[in-house]
């Protein structure tokens, strides 16, 4: 069976049969309608936000998946942040702060993308993160909030979490 996968950045929920879903999907001869929908439905939870998806379609008997990827680290603490872009200058320029609590959330978000074992790792790569676009946590420099992880200050936390990591 011959397969196509286009590969589309979209905003989640906002799918349309324009640009630019129509022109890289139209000469497939799919159900333009019936696939927007389809990512429509694939992405809603991800409402305002830039998502990567992926369509794989099967070009003889008109079949396709969708596959929704989650959204870059980076875009998940500005939009936790309410900041519209990263810092230019991170150290000196800061844009925005979010939750230790936060962090921990789009650390669960991007669990499968992440290479980090643990939560607790996984939760040093997001605080990496933040530090790199001028995001603070709980109005700190991520790279204390690091430390204060390292040291055990958040276990408590952390271990409220550790059931999802497991489960995700």
């Amino acid at each position: 069976m011959p397969k196509k996968s286009i590969r589309l950045l979209i905003e989640g929920g906002k799918a349309a049969q324009g640009p630019p879903v129509g022109p890289a999907l139209s000469p497939l001869g799919l159900n333009l309608a019936e696939v927007v929908k389809a990512i429509n439905d694939a992405t809603k939870d991800f409402e305002s936000l830039t998502v990567p998806v992926e369509v794989i379609v099967d070009t003889e008997s008109k079949a396709y998946e969708i596959r929704v990827s989650t959204p870059t680290t980076t875009t998940l603490i500005l939009k936790e942040a309410g900041a519209k872009e990263p810092s230019g200058d991170p150290a000196n320029k800061k844009v925005g702060d979010i939750t230790l609590e936060k962090a921990i959330k789009i650390a669960l978000i991007k669990k499968r993308e992440l290479t980090a074992k643990t939560l607790r790792k996984a939760l040093k790569c997001v605080l990496g993160s933040a530090r790199s676009i001028g995001v603070t946590v709980e109005g700190k420099d991520p790279k204390e909030v690091i430390k204060e992880v390292e040291d055990g200050k958040y276990d408590e936390l952390l271990n409220k979490y550790e059931h999802e990591w497991r489960e995700a």
